[in-house]
């Protein structure tokens, strides 16, 4: 992951049921599971510096997901260094994934027509699950890195490889 611009996915972890108040869409009810939340870093420092802040437990709460990693954090992010702004594109191969629902309307999307930026699954998926549903959407080869981060615990919710 490098200070160049990109796109990128949070894969976050709720090991257990949780309420947070998130600014203007008041208060989440949070369950168990995987959240993945599709998002773009187009400023100073590019995807590196937004999913490092991200993946911070001291931070300053500015964006809908900065409330969601307070109880829910960040385990893995997927990345691209493509100049093109592909979260929309990559939300929808999330949103093929089996059992992939949407919790909350208006989370993360409000620079866009999308609905929401975040799908809720009962497991965390893999990255190829991920890269095959891409494939799907999106007609043209994107290169996607991974960032672990190994401090948060593995037990709980683990991978699925499934796909609707």
């Amino acid at each position: 992951m490098r200070d160049l611009p990109g796109t990128y996915v949070l894969v976050m972890l709720a090991r257990d049921p949780a309420i947070v108040t998130a600014g203007a869409l008041g208060t989440l009810q949070i369950a168990e599971g995987a959240y993945l939340y599709a998002g773009s870093a187009f400023g100073p420092g590019g995807v590196r510096a937004r999913v490092e802040r991200h993946a911070r437990a001291d931070k300053r709460h500015r964006w809908h997901v900065d409330y969601l990693t307070a109880v829910a954090p960040v385990i893995e992010a997927w990345f691209t260094h493509d100049p093109r702004r592909l979260e929309c594109e990559w939300l929808q191969a999330l949103g093929a994934i089996r059992g992939a629902r949407e919790p909350w309307p208006g989370f993360g999307a409000s620079d866009c027509g999308c609905s929401s930026h975040l799908i809720h699954l009962r497991r965390a998926p893999v990255v190829d699950t991920f890269r095959r549903h891409l494939r799907r959407v999106v007609a043209r080869s994107v290169r996607i890195g991974v960032r672990r981060y190994p401090d948060v615990p593995a037990a709980g919710p683990g991978p699925v490889s499934s796909s609707r």
